[in-house]
């Protein structure tokens, strides 16, 4: 299909010779600047809603009525830490290196913890310990009491993603491209397997009949044992990388890449069932939320959705004046959720708004471009595989992993090799939509004008 623009004189371009590549490592959320902007899932707790805000403060606000009960200040931002509990306290960790752990009742500080990086993901709590990771790409299990070190655990890469704990088993991603799998009371390495690109999930992965299912910026979608690390199969869900996790619900896939849709897909055939095409492109890394049999999700194009989870149809959507990138939470009837615009939201069922929530100031955060890791280039060989066809096969493949690959010295890695063989055929693909966003237009008219003007050059 051709497509023209105009205002471009004669240049013309085609876009099934177009390709999208990722040619840097993706940093964005490192870059977000102070202000009032919500980025992290509220935790509700006994009535309370507990989040933060890129100006360092955590909140405690009364579920009914959305009234403040108390406030606490980080030195800098909480970006996408997610608050968690124990039922005492209120953990969560920010960009000052620190992981805090706050009274519920009286909002003081009880003890924090120094790291080496900023700390972006959420945390998990596992009886009387809490493991989180920080970009100096460590993994820290402590006690929840004291804060004292329990065990560490140390990756090849910056860590953006939430620990989640499994039938005694901590599962780890990093920006090494490797899901780890750790014995969760000693630190000690089971497993690992590895993904092509960066993994990035700021809530725990979604674990259903001890398969884990793992997203990365490769554009691909893993489903993999989580006894012994073996690859189940693979999807590819879009151009852009993924940055959110999957959901599961009557055997049924929902998922959001970073491109301008969400889908689902039947678990057991792999076929897409439904899509649902967003306004504009967003970088979207919300997690899906189904309740009583409608998908909310709220999206980059500065709406929460309700969809109907069966059949994908459009219930209805709320508008607010910024990005949604946090998971919407559902207590007592009413749906919660922040957005970039400094605000947190409480709506009723049919979409009615109850109140809004003003956070430390209504200047939003600033926030860079989104897709910068991806360049828009023209393809060199014509035999490029075409992710139009109906079917993409995927050969057998083994892969020896070394566990001293980053020549990392520590007690808590276990040194040995693992192992992973592959013997699934994938026979679906996701189709990519059209591209929608001014933003991503731009950004394949940008460089496609650049490299024909380049090739008029070169001639």
């Amino acid at each position: 299909m051709d497509f023209s623009f105009e205002g471009f004189g004669d240049f013309e371009a085609k876009t099934e010779n177009i390709e999208i590549k990722k040619v840097g490592q993706f940093d964005r959320m490192w870059e977000v600047g102070p202000g009032g902007s919500i980025n992290n899932t509220p935790l509700i707790h006994e009535g309370v809603i507990y989040f933060g805000d890129m100006n360092g403060y955590l909140f405690a606000v009364d579920a009914e009525s959305g009234n403040e009960l108390w406030r606490f200040k980080a030195d800098k931002g909480i970006e996408e830490s997610s608050p968690s509990t124990n039922g005492k306290l209120i953990f969560f960790g920010s960009f000052d290196y620190c992981f805090y752990a706050i009274d519920k009742k009286s909002g003081e500080l009880v003890w924090k913890f120094k790291t080496g990086g900023e700390i972006d993901p959420s945390s998990s709590v596992y009886q009387d310990s809490v493991v989180f990771g920080s970009r100096d790409g460590i993994f820290y299990c402590v006690k929840c009491k004291t804060g004292e070190l329990i065990w560490k655990f140390k990756t090849g890469g910056e860590i953006v993603s939430a620990p989640t704990i499994h039938n005694e088993k901590a599962f780890l991603g990093s920006f090494d491209g490797n899901l780890y799998c750790i014995d969760i009371n000693n630190g000690h390495e089971l497993w690992r397997f590895k993904t092509g690109a960066e993994i990035h999930n700021d809530n725990p992965f979604h674990i259903n009949k001890d398969i884990i299912y793992l997203t990365s910026f490769d554009n691909f979608l893993y489903a993999i044992d989580t006894n012994s690390g073996n690859e189940i199969w693979r999807i590819k869900t879009g151009k852009y990388g993924n940055a959110s996790t999957p959901y599961i619900y009557n055997n049924k896939l929902y998922h959001a890449p970073r491109d301008p849709y969400i889908f689902c897909i039947d678990l057991k055939t792999r076929n897409e069932l439904w899509r649902v095409n967003f306004e504009k492109s967003t970088s979207n890394d919300s997690v899906p939320l189904i309740h009583e049999g409608i998908l909310y999700f709220g999206s980059g194009d500065e709406n929460l959705y309700a969809i109907d989870a069966e059949i994908g149809n459009i219930l209805w959507k709320y508008r607010i004046d910024g990005a949604i990138y946090t998971a919407p939470k559902i207590f007592n009837g009413k749906i919660y959720f922040g957005g970039w615009n400094c605000r947190l939201y409480c709506l009723d069922l049919s979409g009615i708004k109850l109140w809004e929530f003003k956070t430390s100031t209504l200047n939003p955060s600033f926030l860079p471009e989104a897709f910068k890791e991806f360049e828009a280039v023209i393809k060199k060989d014509s035999t490029d595989i075409d992710f139009h066809d109906t079917k993409l096969t995927y050969s057998d493949s083994s892969e020896t992993i070394n566990l001293s690959e980053y020549g990392e010295k520590s007690e808590y890695v276990t040194k040995s090799e693992y192992t992973h063989k592959s013997e699934y055929t994938t026979d679906f693909v996701i189709f990519e939509g059209a591209l929608q966003s001014e933003q991503l237009w731009n950004l394949i008219l940008r460089d496609s004008e650049i490299l024909m003007s380049k090739m008029r050059i070169s001639k």
